[in-house]
């Protein structure tokens, strides 16, 4: 979907379950009240699947409001200092930005929904006792300045999961001199979908009238266009619905690149499909085993 600002990323959510009459319901990667953009969102069975679309690069586009700094590092927090932007840094800012490409290690907002002890950050934060968790990598694959108009600057970053951009906009503004803070915050894609694909809440509302169809679900197969399928045979179903490990002798060998790269130190994961091309479990090859573990098993696969 394409949350609206002002919503949770759970309360769009329980307004797309509530919409769709769903039993379960999760998200692919949190977006912040103000942010808009791309949220997945999983129904039912499909929830299952979240372990592997939260792992997916995600890309937004931001502006950086330059000389602010505020204690949550974006527009919603209080202001805690505020410095002079110089004309002269705009020749700075390439060079700059480039340096924040790649891995990089980064701290995450004491403002978060990460959890300390069981408690989230940003409660711990609000009744004055912020914990700052210790930085971790993420991966920046690419962060392009789109317009400078002091003290606001436009970009695009894609970048790893986990990767706060309201932390990399505080970051920038510190490495310029003159402090930082996110102002504006689109999610463009996440996991493979992007705009060209989400559905407003308007949208779903208006789309669910009885004397219309229902809005049309993504399977949970072509959730995962990256990940090699395997389409199983009626015994190899059988298996599964029993709880019977697979082997190398059940399904097919897999084409492509996976199959290209043979036996090597990686662990290997594959969507197992049948003729209908429907989602029957995920599962990983261990390093140079000849049998498959479940990740998880999609038994009543008309449900999904």
């Amino acid at each position: 979907m394409d949350k609206p600002e002002g919503l949770s990323s759970a309360q769009a959510v329980g307004r797309v379950k509530k919409l769709l009459g769903a039993r379960k319901a999760g998200h692919a990667g949190t977006l912040d009240p103000f942010a808009t953009g791309v949220l997945v969102c999983m129904l039912n069975q499909a929830t299952r699947l979240g372990r592997f679309l939260l792992a997916g690069n995600k890309t937004y586009r931001a502006v950086l409001h330059l000389g602010i700094a505020t204690n949550t590092q974006d527009r919603t927090g209080q202001i805690i200092a505020r410095h002079r932007v110089d004309a002269g840094i705009e020749g700075r800012l390439a060079d700059t930005f480039r340096r924040f490409e790649g891995e990089i290690e980064q701290y995450p907002p004491v403002y978060s929904a990460l959890k300390h002890k069981g408690v989230p950050l940003y409660k711990l934060a609000r009744r004055g006792r912020p914990v700052q968790k210790p930085p971790r990598q993420v991966s920046i694959a690419a962060l392009t300045i789109e317009s400078v108009d002091l003290p606001e600057i436009r970009f695009q970053v894609t970048c790893s999961a986990g990767t706060y951009i309201r932390s990399l906009c505080a970051d920038i503004g510190q490495e310029l001199g003159c402090g930082g803070h996110l102002s504006m915050l689109r999610r463009t894609a996440s996991s493979g979908f992007g705009l060209d694909k989400a559905v407003r809440l308007s949208e779903l509302e208006d789309g669910l009238h009885p004397q219309q169809d229902r809005v049309a679900l993504i399977s949970p197969a072509a959730a995962l266009p990256d990940m090699t399928p395997l389409v199983a045979d009626e015994a190899a179903l059988s298996k599964i619905v029993n709880g019977v490990r697979l082997t190398c002798k059940d399904l097919p060998a897999p084409v492509g690149r996976t199959a290209a790269r043979g036996d090597n130190d990686e662990a290997q994961h594959y969507k197992i499909i049948d003729s209908r091309e429907r989602l029957w479990a995920v599962v990983v090859r261990p390093p140079l085993e000849q049998s498959y573990d479940y990740c998880c098993v999609f038994p009543r696969v008309d449900s999904c």
